[in-house]
């Protein structure tokens, strides 16, 4: 990947690795916008944004995603995520072929305007085509993943026990349906951390020096 040329950096990462907060961590050293999935879910749900309406976008100018912002007043990267909300929605969220379809536009769109870091569950595949793209994959220990959620969520360890395992199986049943390979299947990235005994601002430099 060259940092000089217009970039995308795709993160997917394990529920309470930190993967989310290194991307962050990465996008602002990098100087670039940050995105993540409950961005794209906002989108699609506080603006009614389904593939009709992209579609109608798109054809009034080749810059859609730039228009979009400026009709919605977003500012670049602008970040609507609950640092508490893991996995960037809940229980009740469904995922049709539409939706997909919507949130593969919304990511072709962000990534042809600019630079930018994005962790999300199919960034990896929807944008793996793109010309200057680099992959990653954030991993870390359960007794770490643990630690963490408890820590952030403020729960106990049977309750945090129980959240990773459901987002893990909603996760890689979704990837897996839309993309027909395995979220941990490490041919899909450039590049797999394992979290365990690093901070979140350290991975972001080994990201950075492994990118130079």
């Amino acid at each position: 990947m060259n940092k000089n040329e217009k970039f995308v950096i795709t993160i997917n990462r394990e529920l309470g690795s930190g993967g989310r907060t290194v991307g962050r961590i990465l996008a602002e050293k990098l100087g670039v916008p940050f995105y993540d999935k409950a961005i794209i879910k906002a989108l699609e749900e506080k603006y009614n944004l389904t593939i009709d309406e992209i579609e109608r976008l798109k054809s009034r100018s080749n810059s859609w995603w730039a228009d979009f912002e400026r009709v919605v007043s977003l500012g670049p990267g602008l970040n609507l995520n609950n640092e508490a909300n893991y996995g960037g929605y809940n229980s009740d969220s469904v995922t049709t072929n539409m939706l997909f379809k919507a949130e593969k536009e919304i990511l072709e769109g962000i990534a042809h305007d600019e630079s930018c870091v994005i962790a999300g569950r199919l960034a990896f595949f929807v944008l793996k085509a793109h010309p200057n793209h680099m992959s990653i994959f954030i991993q870390a220990s359960m007794e770490h993943r643990l630690e963490r959620v408890m820590r952030k969520q403020n729960v106990s360890e049977e309750e945090a026990a129980k959240l990773i395992k459901k987002i893990d199986k909603m996760r890689e049943e979704y990837v897996k349906n839309f993309a027909q390979t395995s979220r941990y299947d490490t041919r899909n990235y450039d590049l797999v951390i394992n979290m365990d005994g690093k901070t979140e601002e350290y991975v972001a430099d080994r990201i950075l020096s492994f990118i130079d």
